[in-house]
């Protein structure tokens, strides 16, 4: 297999206004990342594109998601849903790399966010802590065109995430500040892509899913993390 494909995240001198929209100047620091990738790691590349930028400070760890897509569209509205059942955005950290006791985030088109845990993958048996809220944690989002609204055709929508090292202590030894330059964790993002068709000037969600990620797991399963790649500090 490949090698798995690494991002270097730079410290920001200055802490970005979370507006959904990724046009603070302070995050002209971090590099774009490459395109997502089929989770199988074959086949066409995806119908359209994602890429990421993250960068830290001394509280946070930020991340941010730019996600082409011409029919932007939401329903599950209720905190805390499964939102892989509609198009959403995902962030997988493993701090200490062990595959085991690792974080979840999900965010879709309307802000909506689910978080969760688990102590081992699904396919070791792991069952998930379900919820698992970081309280400072701080997101946003912002729609490039208009949202649930088929008669137009729209740029997409991005995501803006700062999560607070003091919440990641549960996932990292107990240590509750910025990682240490030269540390790496692990990590993967997904984007599902589900197929719609409009219905009476709406859209209706199809049966068909795909997974796109930054780093292939080369089977349809999202919870290898030897799969993941490596978040350099």
């Amino acid at each position: 297999m490949p090698d798995l494909p690494v991002y270097d995240c730079p410290r920001t001198p200055t802490a970005p206004n979370l507006d959904g929209t990724l046009t603070d100047p302070a995050w002209e620091v971090a590099p774009w990342s490459g395109d997502f990738l089929q989770i199988t790691g074959d086949g066409p590349a995806p119908q359209y594109r994602t890429r990421v930028k993250l960068m830290y400070d001394d509280e946070h760890l930020y991340v941010a998601g730019l996600l082409e897509e011409p029919h932007v569209w939401s329903t599950m509205a209720e905190h805390n849903s499964r939102l892989y059942f509609e198009n959403n955005f995902e962030l997988f950290l493993d701090p200490d790399g062990d595959g085991l006791n690792y974080y979840e985030f999900e965010i879709n088109p309307l802000g909506t966010i689910w978080e969760l845990t688990l102590p081992k993958p699904y396919s070791d048996g792991g069952v998930p802590i379900d919820p698992t809220n970081l309280p400072g944690l701080r997101s946003a989002i912002h729609i490039d065109g208009t949202l649930n609204d088929p008669s137009d055709t729209d740029t997409g929508w991005s995501a803006e995430v700062a999560i607070p090292w003091a919440d990641l202590a549960a996932y990292t030894g107990g240590r509750s500040t910025a990682p240490s330059p030269g540390d790496e964790w692990r990590m993967n993002l997904m984007r599902c892509q589900w197929q719609h068709a409009i219905a009476d000037g709406s859209y209706v969600k199809g049966a068909d899913c795909e997974f796109w990620v930054w780093s292939p797991q080369y089977v349809l399963d999202m919870h290898v993390p030897k799969q993941w790649g490596v978040l350099r500090f």
